[in-house]
This record gives C-alpha cells, structure tokens and sequence, in this order.
C-alpha cells in the first residue's frame, strides 16, 4: 500500500487521507502551488541565515586571532614568557611584515656540520672542548685580563646570555675565579683569534643556579652548560703571529 503523503507538504486542515484533493482551487491559485512557494521562500531564508552565521563566525575568529596576538606582544613587553610561545611570536612578526627572530651566534649552521667531525677533547677536570678555530696568538696567562665573546646555552641549544646580543665584549680576569671554572679552564689553553665550544660539567658550572632575563632558560643547580667562546685579544699583551 503506497504511503500517504507527508503532513509537512499539505496546507493546514487538510486531511492525509487517499481521497485528499491536493489540487484544489481557490481562484486560479493551486493551494498545494502556495504551499511549496512557502517552502521555498522558507528555504530561502534559511540559507540567508546559514550565510549569516558563518560570517560572524569568521568575524569571530579573526578577532580571537588579533586578540591572542595582542596579548602576546603584551606579554613580551612585560617579560610574561608564558602568555605566547616562540611560535606565536614568530606569527606575531611575520603579520607585522618583521623577520622571525635571528640571534647572533659564534658558530652558524655550516659551522655546526663541520663541527660534528671535530675531535672532543677531554680534561681532567670533566671539561669538554671542541675547537671551531685555533687562533695564531698567544694564550693568556694566569691573572692576565681578556677580552672574548661567548653565547652560553643550556645543552638544548637555546640561549640564556650572550655578548654578542648584548654588543660589548667582555673583559675579566682568567685564572682568578671571576667566571665559572669551566670558563676559566678553556679559555686559558685557546690563543688570540680562536674559537670553541665548551662543553661544561655542572661541577664547573653554576653551583647555585641561574636566573635568567625573562624568555630565557633558567640553568638549574650544578646543571651542565655550553659556551661557545672567542678569544679576541689581552689588553696589555703584544700579539705575536706565529
């Protein structure tokens, strides 16, 4: 037996009925022809709305965007390194028409490659070394003040002080305990013009700890370090070239 049409489809009062009269006529108007321009119409409508919709849904989603990017520069001006990552830091500057953040550094990605195939040379003291050039001059005595750049890292990689960010070489006094012994000991046996990694035990590191600038690691406790190092001249001492 074939299913009577739907309810949805009949104007209303009409009965769903076999001898139901869809097609009956008030004028020259067919009711069951009112009822599917209503549908359309109603159709219409709703798509109308849908469109409505998904716009202010698109609005808002813009809008959460730039909010979190508000935010996160708000957070790095006021040092909260916890409100964006480096990766929404890095959409920040690109919206912004700004290259991603580029540190300056000691040994770039070329040097790193070559720096695999240097050999590690190992001290007594647990202190690690890889040559990234040996310089032609002379080595600072004990007590003599130097002049270097360094990037300190935490072994991860990422950078919790440097000089060169900073734009001023620094001066201190080798061999007297004014820097970490790790430090100390590798830069006494390099020669003027030269440059290396160190790899530096916690025992030779920061006995108590680091704390950091904000956005940067802090170095725990008797934690190992890494410092890439340049010997750049002792002032007060002639350099010689062999």
């Amino acid at each position: 037996m074939a299913s009577s049409p739907s309810s949805l489809l009949l104007p209303l009062g009409s009965s769903s009925g076999k001898n139901t009269v869809l097609a009956k006529r008030h004028g020259s108007v067919n009711v069951f022809d009112k009822v599917q321009g209503l549908m359309k119409i109603s159709v219409q409508c709703s798509n109308l709305e849908l469109r409505s919709r998904g716009s202010r849904a698109r609005e808002k989603k813009v809008d959460t965007s730039l909010i979190k990017r508000r935010d996160c520069v708000i957070g790095l001006v006021l040092g909260v390194s916890t409100i964006c990552n480096k990766g929404s830091f890095d959409n920040v500057a690109n919206g912004a028409g700004l290259p991603p953040e580029d540190k300056p550094k000691l040994c770039d990605e070329t040097c790193e490659k070559e720096l695999e195939n240097v050999p590690m040379v190992t001290t007594e003291s647990g202190l690690q070394f890889k040559d990234i050039k040996v310089g032609q001059g002379p080595s600072p005595p004990v007590g003599f003040q130097v002049a270097a750049n360094y990037v300190a890292m935490v072994p991860s990689g990422q950078v919790f002080d440097s000089s060169l960010e900073k734009g001023q070489i620094y001066i201190f006094r080798v061999g007297s305990g004014q820097v970490i012994k790790g430090l100390d000991e590798g830069i006494l046996s390099m020669k003027v013009g030269g440059k290396r990694r160190l790899y530096i035990p916690g025992l030779l590191a920061f006995p108590k700890g680091l704390t950091s600038a904000p956005g940067r690691p802090r170095v725990a406790p008797n934690s190992p370090v890494v410092f890439d190092v340049s010997l750049e001249y002792i002032p007060g001492l002639d350099v010689e070239e062999e």
